[in-house]
């Protein structure tokens, strides 16, 4: 049975809970501006002591991502809360043995593999394994690119850095690493995924759940909700976000189409 919090409020689950993992990007914020009532659920969190960790499938360091929280505005003390899909790869990569990788994904993500700079290879033909951290700048929408690029090379190992699907940067809805990763899985190819909905995530983000009752709230059902299944955790659905459009054809059919469980549900995350 799903509830709605739209009236109540997260406050009426509260106490409920021990840790909050709270999606970044379509809940805290469009990819253009914060949401003033999200982050005042952060801070009510804060004061109730309860623990929190803005968990993002961002295919960037922690740093990039807190970084950029905090010239949206928010504190310093909300932004350290980050943890990242990219901080998960890259913490694997450092113990990874190879000689070269070919990157997909635009130039500004490369600071996730800064330390590795001499051994990415420009082409694809003579690299080792495929980093898959988003789409090239010039081809944002051109999906069948990618399948003649990877066609040829389904027994090199993909990683991933970000298992999400799409994103809505404001009202425009963009394309993420998640759905290269998927063209290369159906060409034959292996991927390694970090972020959500993966257990390795979760474990990283917060050393020890052990006993611990947890809740993630998200808007993406596919990662956010998946992932929160797979873990035996609670979960809430923002439903102003990636399926807003979808929503209509209500929540039963929903969790039917994407076969999850949810628990609450809310336009926006709100206190």
């Amino acid at each position: 049975m799903t509830s709605n919090l739209d009236e109540n409020g997260l406050r009426s689950i509260v106490e409920e809970y021990d840790v909050f993992f709270i999606d970044i990007w379509g809940v805290l914020h469009n990819g253009l501006n914060l949401f003033e009532n999200s982050v005042e659920v952060l801070e009510k969190l804060e004061k109730n002591k309860k623990q929190y960790v803005l968990l993002t499938n961002a295919p960037r360091p922690n740093l990039t991502v807190i970084e950029y929280l905090k010239k949206m505005g928010l504190d310093e003390k909300k932004a350290q809360q980050v943890y990242t899909s990219g901080q998960a790869a890259l913490d694997q990569l450092k113990k990874m043995n190879f000689k070269s990788f070919f990157h997909i994904g635009p130039p500004r993500d490369f600071d996730l593999f800064k330390t590795f700079e001499s051994q990415k290879s420009e082409k694809i033909d003579s690299s080792d394994f495929l980093l898959c951290s988003g789409l090239f700048d010039d081809h944002k929408t051109d999906l069948k690119f990618y399948e003649k690029l990877l066609l040829d090379h389904t027994k090199k190992k993909m990683i991933c850095t970000n298992p999400d699907l799409v994103v809505d940067r404001g009202n425009v809805r963009e394309f993420c690493a998640g759905t290269i990763a998927k063209i290369f899985e159906k060409l034959g190819g292996d991927v390694k995924y970090f972020g959500k909905p993966y257990p390795e995530v979760y474990e990283k983000a917060f050393k020890n759940l052990r006993g611990k009752k947890v809740i993630c709230i998200g808007d993406n059902l596919n990662t956010d909700i998946k992932g929160a299944n797979l873990q035996n955790f609670d979960s809430l659905l923002i439903n102003n976000g990636i399926h807003k459009n979808e929503i209509s054809n209500g929540i039963k059919e929903l969790t039917k189409k994407y076969n999850v469980n949810i628990n609450y549900t809310q336009t926006e995350l709100k206190w």
